[in-house]
């Protein structure tokens, strides 16, 4: 049997209990080409709030009665002439909140769990990580000097993105929410500053952190924070729109930025990404992120619950704060 949490509802505001139901049903039978993929762990991600709208975006919208969308990590316990995988491969792809996957393995990837523990692939080796490294380097496009602002540093992305800022030689810092995870950017990251937007003004402390102003501002959130960024830009700065998980719960309109004039005065850029226009370079870049944590310069961090009966309230966590690095569900039994 196969526990799944199924979408039931297109949530208005933050999802509840309603969003979703948990269901348990048979496995369906394997055709010719399909493996069957036992789910260790589910990645946890901001955008799965996005892929609940019925609204045009990037990607279709999860549709009721589907299968939660995720990515995952699990090992093939069943193959049915797969030309490519077999029983004990350990694949990472888009295999949905449950505890079993049958995939004709499009879109899946073979990992070495040797190498790194699995929930690594869908942190910083995985999804999270790919985006930080190709938003900051291809679309920041930092170089050495640099002054890189990060909101939503302590989560997934912001944390990998701020690390591979400095190992590039760039002045970073980090916005965060309480002195818990202050004391994380400055004390386990090594960021060189770090807002605490909780307790303090973010404009004050962009102004004390960032006395001549921002090259790089990567923003997680969006909202005022943002506005505040665009207020210390320096001249050709770059912003990098990954997300705004302010703004992801609204009941009412987004709210756009109100200092976007400050583009046109520093001749600045703000430009959007989306992880999945870089996949063919994934390999390369999860190479080097590799060397990097081997060498001691780049930490991972995950944060890991269990029971996929907990999806609910481990989701929570994305949005509440109570998380660090990259938020992870293990379904896994026994």
């Amino acid at each position: 049997m196969n526990k799944q949490q199924i979408l039931v509802k297109r949530p208005v505001g933050m999802p509840d209990s309603s969003t979703w139901e948990l269901v348990e049903k048979p496995i369906a039978e394997l055709a010719d080409g399909e493996v069957l993929i036992q789910n260790h762990f589910i990645s946890l991600d901001p955008a799965m709030r996005g892929w609940m709208n019925d609204a045009k975006s990037y990607i279709p919208p999860v549709a009721i009665g589907d299968v939660m969308r995720a990515g995952t990590i699990g090992m093939v316990v069943k193959a049915n002439n797969h030309p490519q995988y077999k029983v004990g491969d350990c694949l990472t792809g888009w295999g949905g909140v449950q505890q079993y996957s049958v995939t004709d393995g499009q879109n899946y990837y073979k990992v070495d769990p040797n190498l790194a523990p699995m929930p690594t692939y869908i942190g910083t080796l995985g999804m999270p990580g790919m985006t930080a490294y190709f938003g900051i380097t291809e679309v920041g496009k930092i170089k050495e000097g640099d002054i890189v602002l990060v909101s939503g540093a302590a989560g997934a992305v912001g944390s990998v993105v701020g690390q591979i800022a400095k190992i590039k030689g760039c002045r970073v810092i980090g916005i965060a929410g309480g002195p818990e995870k202050k004391k994380y950017l400055l004390e386990e990251l090594g960021f060189d500053g770090a807002i605490d937007y909780k307790n303090e003004s973010v404009r004050e402390g962009i102004k004390r952190e960032c006395p001549k102003g921002i090259d790089v501002y990567f923003d997680n959130v969006g909202g005022e924070i943002l506005d505040e960024a665009l207020a210390r830009l320096r001249m050709h700065a770059r912003i990098v729109i990954c997300g705004a998980i302010s703004q992801y719960n609204n009941k009412e309109a987004i709210r756009g930025p109100k200092n976007y004039l400050s583009l046109l005065v520093n001749r600045a850029t703000m430009q959007g990404m989306v992880v999945m226009d870089y996949a063919k370079n994934y390999r390369q870049a999860a190479m080097e992120m590799g060397m990097w944590m081997a060498q001691g310069k780049l930490k991972s961090k995950e944060d890991v619950y269990e029971g996929i009966e907990n999806f609910e309230d481990t989701y929570a966590r994305l949005f509440n704060g109570d998380k660090k690095g990259k938020l992870v569900l293990k379904v896994l039994e026994g």
